[in-house]
């Protein structure tokens, strides 16, 4: 791990705002940074190599293959992480919250009771 994913390491496993993160998660051919299975949430921590020679068309084919999968990568600078930890540690979260699955309760469930011969 390079410094700034293990600066965010740091915030991340202490699960803010209740999200578990794992790190270096496989994910078919990729490896991730870190990914939150309860968001379906995939973040990367992007230093300057990223952005040379064929490694953006790179992620763009990751980033791809993982939303065809129904997960979304949050690609986080580096410097970011470095410069505004909590910061981006928020944004994280804020991401993760919108995207986090929640059961629907329809307003119904909790008007019914369970029938007499137990379950049904």
């Amino acid at each position: 791990m390079t410094l700034p994913e293990i600066a965010l390491w740091h915030a991340l496993r202490t699960r803010p705002g209740g999200f578990k993160f794992r790190r270096q998660h496989p994910a078919g051919p990729y490896s991730l940074d870190f990914y939150c299975d309860a968001a379906r949430l995939c973040v990367e921590v992007d230093g300057e190599v990223h952005e040379r020679g064929d490694n953006p068309a790179r992620d763009a084919l990751r980033d791809m293959w993982l939303a065809r999968r129904g997960v979304e990568t949050l690609r986080i600078a580096a410097r970011d992480v470095l410069s505004n930890p909590e910061g981006v540690t928020t944004m994280i979260v804020v991401t993760a919250a919108e995207r986090a699955v929640v059961p629907a309760i329809t307003p119904g469930a909790m008007r019914r009771r369970p029938s007499r011969g137990g379950l049904s």
